[in-house]
């Protein structure tokens, strides 16, 4: 009995410090720019001004439909694309599949905005293949900037997000329903339609939030490419930043909008998917199986011919780091001065990026294990309560966690803005879910006997979590800290309002050396991050023994 109430007071006490940094960190800060929202900047008294502004201004009412215009078609897009993609991967052997599903997840983890200056260098006014078009081919080409150029960068972006979600719900379908089906003369679209789609209809709706979220989050892309098609996060940046008409409480207004509404959308994501909810288990699982004839070529031309789109922008932004320079021109030849100006003019920046992502990695591993246990093995309502708020990240857009965290923590007692602390608070909370849900993936298959064992032999609870339960989550564990990794390593939206001079990451070098038109040394920082996440994801695949990365 005494070990019992020992070992529920330890995580009681555990519990309590976690919800006490999600307070700190989270609540607290969200909670302050609501407030700010609500108070007028120069009087300091309670008002409504901000609200009317936004509402009362077509200006800022068209920021709100381009960014649900954008949302809405890049979502329907990346599930009519990526959805037969996953289909044909798992019913159809594709030569090469195992590549083109690690090309397929490549292409998703780098930057959005990388793929927006690699587009902009292919298609842009002066693009490569705009100049190809109308000299060779006496082509038009349509304009890349606007609406186009970011439906395109974010739809190619984000598809993959649905293809992983797909082709994990896919492997839970039992191929006797799809014979079933055949049987009774259903087949083909038919058969896809009627019975594949109502069973992964809640991963569909589960990667459809997640493309919702990132492409109504999206801030680099619309800012490089958007050329004067404004959307929420770019109007939010330049509110709070802009010097000349700037106003964060105006800012802070529509942060609390923007919140609100994803809020509602996740809620009505949640119900729709928890009424439409199948439990599968698949007993002969769906596999790859040759096809032949038209079929055959039309799978895998679908397949490389997206694979290809894909990978284009990485690829491209490689090659070009490795031309020759003159100032800021690309000249003929090749040579490595991008890669030494990098190095020598923004090197503090690929320091910082490691340093912050190490330290970051840290505080979430730990921090993760923890949580993942709480939630796991000590239901209630505390930990439905904890679990909960681990889902708050998913639903607040990087940047303006970044400005509640600036008027959070600009002033004492706790004053972190300017420094290294307040990037790592912030990585720590958006890239936390990752090692969350993975750890605690792993922890369901964890049986409760093994660790009770262990202390009916006089193990301590700490001995028994950190000797017993740790190791036997570790694989969950590591593959969940490297996805946070490449995502801490590619972030930009919360890094653009968090860095100072002395903390600036390899993203925001990018992003500022893109803006300055000194593409070979963005171009040699943006292909050093693609390796690095090559590299991580090449150790996630071995330190787990997957061949892929499904959700």
């Amino acid at each position: 009995m005494n070990n019992a109430m020992k070992r529920r007071d330890i995580w009681s006490f555990i519990t309590a410090i976690i919800f006490l940094g999600y307070i700190v960190f989270l609540a607290l800060p969200l909670f302050m720019i609501l407030i700010k929202s609500f108070f007028d900047g120069t009087t300091g008294e309670f008002s409504l001004a901000y609200f009317q502004k936004f509402f009362g201004k077509a200006y800022y009412m068209n920021a709100v439909w381009n960014s649900l215009k954008v949302t809405i078609c890049v979502t329907v897009l990346s599930v009519i694309v990526a959805g037969p993609l996953a289909y044909i991967m798992s019913t159809i052997k594709i030569k090469g599949s195992a590549a083109i599903q690690i090309l397929i997840l490549i292409s998703s983890m780098s930057a959005p905005f990388i793929g927006a200056y690699a587009w902009i260098l292919l298609l842009g006014r002066s693009g490569v293949i705009t100049k190809f078009a109308e000299r060779v081919l006496g082509l038009q080409m349509p304009d890349i900037y606007g609406f186009t150029g970011i439906l395109l960068v974010l739809t190619l972006q984000l598809s993959p997000l649905i293809f992983m979600y797909v082709s994990g719900a896919l492997k839970n379908v039992d191929h006797s329903l799809m014979e079933a089906a055949e049987s009774m003369n259903c087949k083909g679209l038919r058969k896809m339609w009627k019975v594949l789609v109502p069973l992964i209809t809640p991963t569909l709706l589960a990667g459809g939030l997640l493309v919702f979220m990132r492409a109504f989050a999206d801030f680099g892309t619309p800012m490089l490419i958007g050329e004067g098609f404004r959307t929420v996060p770019v109007l939010i940046f330049n509110e709070f930043i802009s010097e000349v008409g700037g106003d964060d409480g105006f800012a802070a207004a529509i942060s609390v909008i923007v919140v609100l509404f994803t809020t509602a959308v996740f809620l009505l994501q949640k119900y729709i998917a928890n009424r439409k909810s199948y439990s599968m288990s698949a007993l002969n699982p769906i596999e790859p199986k040759p096809k032949k004839g038209l079929a055959n070529i039309a799978a895998h031309a679908y397949v490389y011919l997206f694979t290809i789109l894909a990978m284009m922008p990485q690829v491209y932004v490689a090659y070009t780091s490795f031309l020759k320079t003159s100032g800021k021109i690309f000249v003929d030849g090749y040579s490595l001065d991008s890669y030494r100006a990098a190095f020598t003019k923004v090197g503090d920046s690929i320091y910082n990026t490691f340093f912050l992502a190490i330290i970051t990695i840290i505080i979430i591993t730990l921090t993760a294990v923890l949580i993942a246990y709480a939630t796991v093995k000590r239901k209630g309502a505390v930990a439905n309560l904890l679990d909960t708020f681990t889902m708050m990240p998913y639903i607040v857009p990087g940047s303006i966690l970044g400005i509640a965290l600036l008027v959070t923590f600009n002033k004492p007692p706790i004053l972190l803005s300017g420094t290294a602390a307040i990037l790592i608070a912030a990585f720590v909370i958006r890239r936390l879910p990752y090692t969350i849900r993975s750890s605690a993936a792993v922890l369901h298959q964890v049986n409760d006997s093994i660790e009770e064992a262990a202390i009916s032999l006089g193990a301590s609870t700490m001995k028994t979590f950190f000797r017993i339960t740790v190791p036997m989550m570790i694989s969950g564990v590591i593959a969940g800290a490297i996805l946070s990794w490449i995502s801490i390593i590619t972030e930009l939206s919360t890094s653009i309002i968090l860095y100072t001079g002395k903390t600036k990451t390899m993203t925001v070098a990018v992003y500022t050396e893109v803006v300055r038109g000194n593409y070979g040394v963005a171009a040699a920082l943006s292909t050093l991050l693609t390796v690095i996440t090559v590299l991580s994801l090449l150790l996630f695949f071995k330190l787990t023994g997957k061949k892929d990365v499904t959700m």
